[in-house]
């Protein structure tokens, strides 16, 4: 079990990233070992990273377009609306600001497509504020955490319908169908461990005030200076705006496809006039700056999950723990979701993970006569568990991406760390309640 290429590869990886090796890196790194050590050649492991690479192309170029279609929103001006709003609140809670966000965020995998690309347009601008309220951005980060990771778990609406059409999918596939609709019931319990992870971390962990600026003067004299310029008023621009949004919500619920859905407000908004054709290579240039990095991490992202799939090395660690639980649910439990959290937090997502992980857990929990019901928890929980934490994950990418603009918030320390220790850790407890449970 200890010379198994996942665990020694995304120990690898876990060290790299917290040593502050660039995330790219130390998955290229951690795919290397988890070759090597499954007695592959140099050259296999590397053309299977480069041949997975392809898993996660689509997810890829939706983070680009829906980067360009979020840098369009910033240019049209409504999102200044939001800011000015905020800033001019002095006297504003952080707690309250806090639950703003992670209700806002909740929206962008939900009702308003476009996922982490509003985070580095939105959060930039907000940071002299969090700086005036002396604002540990620790709990930003897991505010932020929290709206990205826990609507897709359990609300089958946006990102969630993608994720509870690939459970359902691969249940059906392993041997063990189940109505999508009886998914977000199975998810209720782990999405509640993840409300609990939030609260914890903005009134207990991170509630002490954290100074970033040298004066807190600066601090105020720039929240006043920004009160000080002109409110932007609604205008008609914006209402074309909010039509955009809504077209690519209902594009991609009615298609299936978060490309489509993209496309379709990027084409509302050239018609409208809110971005000009003559605007637009300087807007896709915004977008891919906002998206790019992501999106290429996210293909890495994907080969290396595919290294660890040719490796064969999930299937083992399930015959481990087959071979150790016996007749103990709480035990199989305990054990299935460990290997989940090993596997996402070295992948990096749990739409990619789940399809990996149902190949040995569905059998094995058919063996163990866990419910259907039980069953999907354990596998949607192994899938979500790791994607809060992981150096890889786009939950993590994109609150650093908004939170590290001025170079005052470390990925790994101030994001990872934080939200892997507030959100895994009750994900686990409550993910192993449900599958006892159900």
């Amino acid at each position: 079990m200890l010379d198994n290429p996942v665990l020694i590869s995304v120990l690898v990886l876990t060290v790299l990233s917290l040593l502050r090796v660039h995330v790219i890196f130390a998955l290229l790194f951690a795919a290397m070992i988890a070759g090597l050590t499954a007695k592959l050649s140099l050259s296999e492991t590397l053309s299977t990273l480069i041949g997975g690479m392809g898993g996660q192309a689509e997810t890829a170029l939706s983070y680009i377009l829906l980067g360009v279609f979020a840098a369009m929103i910033a240019y049209s001006g409504i999102t200044k609306i939001l800011i000015d709003k905020l800033l001019a609140k002095k006297k504003q809670s952080k707690y309250v600001l806090l639950l703003m966000i992670a209700g806002l965020t909740c929206l962008s995998g939900t009702l308003i497509p476009v996922h982490i690309a509003f985070i580095p347009i939105l959060i930039p601008p907000l940071l002299l504020f969090f700086n005036y309220l002396k604002m540990d951005r620790r709990a930003v980060a897991s505010a932020l955490t929290f709206g990205l990771k826990m609507p897709y778990i359990v609300i089958p609406v946006g990102y969630g319908i993608i994720f509870h059409g690939i459970l359902a999918a691969e249940m059906k596939a392993n041997g063990m169908p189940i109505a999508q609709s009886q998914i977000p019931l199975a998810m209720i319990l782990p999405a509640a461990g993840m409300f609990v992870g939030l609260f914890i971390a903005i009134f207990f962990s991170y509630r002490k005030a954290r100074a970033y600026e040298a004066s807190q003067d600066q601090a105020f004299a720039e929240v006043s200076a920004t009160n000080e310029t002109a409110a932007r008023r609604f205008q008609v621009r914006d209402f074309i705006t909010i039509g955009a949004v809504v077209i690519a919500l209902a594009t991609q619920l009615i298609v299936g496809s978060m490309v489509l859905g993209a496309l379709a407000g990027i084409l509302v908004m050239f018609i409208g006039r809110i971005v000009t054709l003559n605007d637009g290579e300087q807007v896709v240039q915004d977008g891919v700056k906002l998206m790019g990095a992501i999106a290429f991490v996210m293909l890495i992202a994907s080969g290396y999950a595919t290294v660890l799939k040719e490796t064969g090395a999930v299937s083992e660690m399930v015959g481990a723990v087959n071979s150790l639980v016996g007749d103990s649910k709480l035990l199989a439990a305990i054990l299935l979701l460990l290997i989940g959290l090993l596997v996402t937090m070295g992948i990096g997502t749990s739409f990619g993970t789940v399809p990996i992980l149902a190949t040995v857990f569905v059998p094995l929990c058919i063996m163990m006569d866990f419910s259907p019901l039980a069953t999907v928890a354990l596998l949607g929980t192994a899938g979500a568990l790791g994607d809060a934490g992981s150096p890889a994950s786009d939950s993590t990418l994109g609150p650093t991406s908004g939170l590290n603009a001025d170079g005052k918030h470390d990925h790994i320390w101030d994001t990872c760390v934080p939200t892997f220790m507030h959100y895994n850790i009750p994900l686990f407890v409550f993910g192993v309640t449900a599958a006892l449970v159900l």
